[in-house]
């Protein structure tokens, strides 16, 4: 263990004090769901980074991971030829994002459908659920939503869909947040691809973020916003509501069907996104540069420049060097603003150019790995309020909380990371 171990230690700590101190009601606040957090966080930790069985367990699934994406590319290369040929492959046109990444969300929809089909899935997830439920006391439905968005997005509102009318403002905050610090499956094999060859182990350390985040979503979501209501469901596990399908199939029709969706959400958000992300970037450096001129400041001005100057203290927190801080403040605070898919392919382009040691690169792709970003934010709020509209402006009101909630659980799971971080574990291998 050296000095930034200890600094990332003592950022857990941090980040739950900077929330304690902009609570919405500091003494409603259940110091159960803190306590049995934080514990839940550091087990996991252990398993996955201490235990050489959890050790192993990760790297299987990484290894797994690897296959799984190998078995989507063959029939991406069936349909586009070369254009899905990866970058390094005789005849490839090198990354093509489109071509090469996002086929794989179709063929991880099916894969995951299937688990759902033959009951698997769901008996996952009541496990977890039952651990958020009677140790941290929380109520049974976000804690179900909280478990299932550990493997799936958006949709897992739908599995408590007859309980959202009586929901009460924290539950929503807890599901929003659950929704936005954590990764969904079928989505996850795009950061995979993106970042398999700078980082072999990448597919563990994304499940295992994923897993770290969904308890540290519940704390922040119930710090920011507490309960101070009496949800129905409190104390209770639940069962989902889950529309099983008549056949494989079926199943396989739909999840394709889904994944394919998915791909032109994603697609028009990046256009979309990106586009007005390039437009205000070319504002502030005409302006920029006026003011550098002017002043004698030689900063940066760009969205991404900026959010790193905001950022920068909260990387330092994490454990990052401070030699690396600002550029991984810079990806922090990007992600906040064009979606974690364009963060990790600018973390992949760093990692070619020798910009960033291990430790930093293994700390920010646990900060990185949540849709905590301003997309996500009107994709969740605007989900879950079609399921019920009447509940819009209680869902609204909590939505920048728990985007704020996601942000700082994204930050305190890379600190278990980067606490747990030692070059003694296999799964830090470069």
């Amino acid at each position: 263990m050296d000095i930034y171990n200890i600094v990332s230690f003592f950022g857990i700590f941090i980040f739950t004090g900077l929330a304690w101190l902009i609570s919405e009601d500091r003494k409603s606040i259940n110091w159960k769901v803190v306590k049995w957090g934080l514990a839940l966080q550091l087990i996991f930790a252990l398993i996955i980074f201490v235990f050489p069985a959890g050790t192993t367990i990760f790297l299987f699934l990484n290894k797994l991971i690897t296959v799984m994406l190998d078995s989507a590319n063959e029939g991406a290369e069936f349909l586009f030829g070369p254009l899905a040929l990866s970058p390094g492959q005789k005849g490839s046109y090198g990354f093509i994002l489109a071509f090469q990444a996002f086929p794989s969300i179709i063929f991880f929809s099916a894969c995951l459908s299937l688990l759902y089909y033959f009951n698997i899935m769901q008996k996952v997830i009541k496990v977890f659920a039952f651990l958020f439920t009677r140790l941290m006391k929380v109520s049974g439905a976000e804690s179900f939503v909280a478990a299932s968005n550990i493997f799936v997005g958006v949709e897992s509102a739908l599995t408590v869909k007859p309980y959202l009318k009586k929901f009460t403002r924290s539950e929503f905050c807890t599901i929003l947040t659950a929704g936005m610090a954590t990764v969904s499956s079928n989505v996850l094999a795009i950061y995979v691809f993106a970042l398999n060859k700078q980082f072999p182990n990448i597919g563990a350390h994304l499940i295992s973020a994923s897993l770290l985040s969904a308890p540290a979503a519940l704390i922040m979501s119930k710090i920011l916003v507490p309960e101070t209501e009496n949800p129905v469901t409190a104390d209770k596990s639940i069962d989902p509501c889950f529309k099983k399908e008549k056949s494989i199939i079926a199943v396989i029709i739909k999840a394709s069907q889904t994944g394919l969706k998915m791909i032109a959400g994603i697609s028009a958000l990046l256009i979309a996104v990106l586009g007005l992300v390039s437009l205000v970037d070319s504002t502030l450096f005409f302006l920029g540069t006026k003011f550098n001129t002017l002043s004698g400041f030689s900063g940066s001005w760009s969205l991404k420049g900026l959010a790193g100057y905001i950022f920068f203290p909260f990387a330092l927190i994490t454990g990052i060097p401070v030699s690396e801080a600002y550029q991984v403040a810079k990806l922090i605070g990007g992600r906040l603003i064009v979606t974690e898919v364009a963060a990790y392919q600018d973390l992949a382009v760093m990692i070619d150019n020798g910009m960033l040691s291990t430790r930093s690169i293994v700390v920010t792709t646990y900060a990185l790995c949540g849709f905590a970003h301003l997309a996500s934010l009107a994709v969740f709020t605007g989900g879950i309020s079609s399921l019920v509209p009447e509940r819009i402006n209680t869902i609204s009101s909590a939505g920048v909380k728990s985007l704020l909630a996601a942000t700082l659980a994204c930050l305190m799971t890379a600190c278990i990371a980067g606490t747990f971080f030692g070059k003694t574990s296999l799964l830090f291998n470069i």
